[in-house]
């Protein structure tokens, strides 16, 4: 169960339950669906484009277990809007930042989307580098309740695959949307240790956005690069640690589905890929089933609050 702070009494600081007063389970069942079918008629169609989108599920049972109605929810590194887009149909206001343009404005729309839909939350979005969170961000220090983000993992398990029966212009396999971009600054075009780092650089700047009491919550999985396996989440908080966040717990977010009983796989082409090339080569690999759910809260607010 979580081990929180209760970010609506921060006088007592309650411990062992959310911000709603639930007490999360360690394994939460966001799978139950496929990503296509949690986004189909929620999203636009051309928000399928980008390659590393949190699933909609995700989203909505961190958001809901977090915070309250009418408080403010921050994604720093927002994609298509995901967190944003779930935030406003509870009822939540949010506000988010992404790197690429085209992105942005993909972002800009489902906000209207979902608007148009019902939802009653507020939202915006600005383009930019999430390493300056902290400045573009300036008038809402100390009002973000939940901070939910993930860090982006490059081209080694995203993207989209057509066989040439499916008019992939006669190649075997075709894959298309797996590049967040061409634009050598982004994040995930990086070497690991400078993604970590710039990632390491936004949560800091996060942090400072926090009221008290409020969380940042990370989503992760272990990812392979040229065959190596890379403890992503194990990374992400040590970085984290050295930002001033203290891990106060870590769940895990289903990828796959749970029916009677057995999981339902819902790994990807190029996830099934490489554990296959793995497994060729001896290596004891499976398909990545969950996400980490990350949970922290700020050094200074579990040694007392802020004042």
């Amino acid at each position: 169960m979580t081990t929180l702070h209760n970010s609506g009494d921060h006088g007592a600081g309650r411990i062992g339950c959310t911000a709603a007063g639930e007490v999360l389970p360690s394994v939460l069942a966001t799978g139950q669906q496929p990503s296509r079918l949690q986004r189909k008629g929620r999203y636009t169609e051309e928000s399928m484009r980008h390659p590393g989108k949190m699933l909609p599920a995700i989203a909505s049972r961190v958001i809901a277990a977090f915070t309250q109605p009418g408080e403010l929810v921050l994604d720093p590194m927002c994609g298509v809007g995901t967190t944003l887009v779930e935030a406003i149909h509870l009822g939540r206001d949010a506000v988010g930042m992404e790197y690429e343009s085209d992105f942005a404005a993909m972002t800009a729309r489902n906000i209207l989307h979902a608007q148009a839909q019902g939802a009653t939350g507020t939202a915006r979005i600005l383009a930019g580098d999430a390493r300056n969170i902290t400045t573009a961000y300036a008038a809402l220090r100390n009002d973000v309740a939940l901070v939910l983000t993930s860090p982006p993992y490059g081209s080694y398990t995203h993207g989209h695959v057509r066989s040439a029966r499916q008019g992939g212009d006669g190649a075997k396999v075709e894959k298309t949307n797996h590049r967040y971009s061409r634009d050598p600054g982004n994040l995930a075009h990086q070497r690991i240790d400078v993604l970590l780092d710039g990632f390491g650089r936004i949560l800091s700047g996060c942090g400072e956005l926090l009221k008290p009491y409020g969380v940042i919550a990370v989503t992760v999985r272990p990812i392979r690069v040229n065959g190596e396996l890379i403890d992503l989440p194990g990374r992400v908080t040590e970085v984290a640690e050295r930002s001033g966040l203290v891990l106060t717990d870590r769940l895990a977010a289903l990828l796959c589905g749970v029916r009677d009983g057995d999981l339902v796989n819902r790994a990807s082409f190029f996830q099934m890929l490489e554990t296959r090339r793995a497994r060729a080569k001896g290596i004891p690999a499976c398909a990545t089933a969950h996400e980490d759910l990350l949970v922290f809260q700020t050094a200074s607010d579990l040694n007392g609050g802020r004042g």
